[in-house]
């Protein structure tokens, strides 16, 4: 059995004030059957990974850089995020792609450096709406899970967030049956790759995820849990999306 993940996105935002909410999820959901997760801004990692620390609730960055040490002014290698006591990092995220240009290769080299120091790669995928609309979106997402995956991978080491770019922050989402169109091409994708490694690899869905719709997208087949981006900077949105996902 895969054991679900709410994993949330704090982008840029967030204070040493806010790790209060630290607190909150982790009384809320001490015996919460599935992982949780927040990846916060870098200056946040350590006092983040301090007050979370012994309790249900993990931390993790939101990029690295693919080598672990150099001249690569204001990056974070994977060992430094090791070190501030996180256990997961977000790469891929689209707004890395389309911002900075990010490729699936670059992508691949950065999940292969966090899974070389022990961290769980959360490896972001998805479609524009230009391609969703053009009917390319299978060809696109299943192209970058191909490119933006390292080899062996496994359920231990790897996540992938499913996020369509034109669902993220819209309050749109893909209907259920897209969502699980796209997750079980994303399945069969992983398997085919890495056989019974690929059964244990979670598979998160992204995109305007809330309290009122998450029981319905956890519902969905081949659905292992959320990436949660604006949801999961209040304990009133993102507490609901876990209890949601811990009944499903």
């Amino acid at each position: 059995m895969r054991r679900k993940l709410a994993a949330g996105n704090w982008k840029m935002n967030g204070s040493q004030e806010s790790l209060a909410m630290l607190d909150a999820l982790g009384t809320e959901h001490a015996q919460s059957p599935c992982d949780i997760a927040i990846c916060v801004p870098a200056p946040l990692l350590i006092p983040a990974a301090t007050r979370a620390a012994g309790g249900p609730v993990g931390v993790g960055a939101q990029d690295c850089h693919a080598e672990p040490k150099g001249a690569h002014t204001g990056d974070i290698a994977a060992n430094m995020i090791v070190d501030a006591g996180a256990s997961c990092v977000i790469v891929g995220h689209s707004e890395r792609r389309e911002t900075y240009n990010e490729t699936d290769a670059q992508v691949c080299d950065k999940a292969a450096a966090a899974q070389a120091e022990g961290l769980i790669a959360i490896v972001c995928i998805g479609e524009s709406l230009q391609q969703r609309e053009s009917g390319n979106a299978l060809p696109v997402i299943r192209a970058q899970l191909e490119n933006s995956v390292p080899d062996g991978s496994t359920g231990a080491n790897l996540v992938v967030a499913y996020e369509p770019i034109w669902a993220i922050g819209t309050g749109k989402i893909p209907t259920l049956d897209e969502i699980a169109e796209v997750h079980a091409a994303l399945r069969a994708d992983l398997v085919a790759r890495f056989g019974d490694d690929g059964n244990a690899i979670r598979l998160l869905y992204g995109g305007s995820v809330k309290p009122g719709n998450a029981a319905e997208i956890f519902a969905t087949a081949d659905v292992d849990g959320a990436l949660v981006g604006g949801a999961s900077l209040k304990v009133e949105d993102f507490s609901p999306i876990i209890s949601a996902l811990a009944a499903s």
